[in-house]
């Protein structure tokens, strides 16, 4: 099974490249198929490839964000948080399917409750109901996630991914009550654990951080995600880290909760952009490449050479 990624901000259709005495015909069909894999192979939209001509090769820019595979002689799909690549990449050849949407919604629904006992909504403030989904939706599924990303030549989604299950599951380890007597080990909710803790935080913003570098040149959605996450990370460990009256300061924690709301919402829309496709939705999710990026370039040249045909 494989993913389809059928996108409108493809090249131009019907685009000629001469490469030797090889045609190459660009078409946005065949989504999530990538460079060098004629539409239709395994991903989706297009026909297969024994019914093409031998000599014409299928590019399509869709695609999946995380992946960075080197093949110096094929085009590459540009950065796409649908797949958590935030660079060029080129789809592996096994007919996989896309495991990053699976993966962020692990993620974003774990935070999503977490974050809203962060902010004490309805005057919720105990995360004893977040453990379970730590354990087995944002942990395991997600490390699962990660792990197929490797699977598929990704390493950026497979790092990411399956440290942040790796995160749900120590974050579910540290918090069960009675289980592994870590809270206690430190003296209850105390000077002692507040500080571990918020080494603990300061750590994964950190990472996060590291991993925000990877997101420069990609789309603004993927960006906005580990943005989003990273500032969540910061404020949640000054807060256990700058006390008031020996409890962590609950104004900062709110915004870290709300943050953390924010990038719920981001993993859910990019894993939205990798889920929907030509053959299973009416329209497609906007992931907005930056300027700087490679596709905002190629968008910028091809400007430029209507502009000139226009001229002449």
């Amino acid at each position: 099974m494989a993913a389809a990624h059928d996108r409108t901000d493809a090249m131009p259709a019907d685009k000629e490249y001469s490469e030797g005495s090889a045609s190459h015909h660009v078409n946005g069909a065949g989504a999530g198929a990538g460079p060098g894999v004629p539409a239709g192979a395994g991903f989706g939209i297009g026909g297969h490839p024994e019914q093409m001509n031998p000599r014409t090769r299928v590019w399509d820019y869709g695609g999946n964000p995380l992946a960075r595979l080197d093949t110096s002689d094929s085009a590459k799909l540009p950065a796409f948080g649908g797949a958590f690549q935030p660079g060029l990449y080129s789809p592996p050849t096994r007919k996989f399917g896309n495991p990053a949407p699976l993966g962020l919604c692990g993620f974003a629904l774990t935070t999503f409750v977490l974050s809203l006992i962060n902010m004490r909504t309805r005057g919720i403030a105990a995360p004893n109901i977040v453990i379970a989904s730590a354990y087995g939706y944002g942990g395991l599924v997600q490390l699962l996630a990660g792990m197929w990303e490797m699977a598929v030549g990704n390493t950026f989604g497979a790092t990411a991914l399956s440290s942040y299950g790796g995160f749900w599951i120590s974050f579910a380890i540290t918090l069960t009550p009675g289980g592994f007597q870590i809270v206690s080990s430190l003296g209850g909710e105390d000077t002692a654990f507040f500080d571990t803790f918020g080494f603990y935080l300061m750590g994964w913003f950190i990472f996060t951080t590291l991993l925000l570098f990877g997101t420069f040149r990609s789309t603004v959605a993927f960006f906005s995600l580990f943005f989003f996450l990273d500032l969540a990370f910061l404020l949640l460990g000054i807060g256990y880290l700058q006390r008031k009256d020996g409890m962590p300061r609950v104004p900062v924690i709110k915004a870290g909760g709300f943050f953390g709301l924010l990038a719920a919402f981001m993993a859910w829309y990019n894993a939205l952009a990798g889920l929907l496709d030509r053959s299973n939705s009416f329209f497609l999710i906007p992931v907005a490449h930056f300027p700087w990026s490679e596709k905002g370039r190629e968008a910028r040249r091809a400007s430029a050479q209507s502009n000139e045909n226009n001229d002449v």
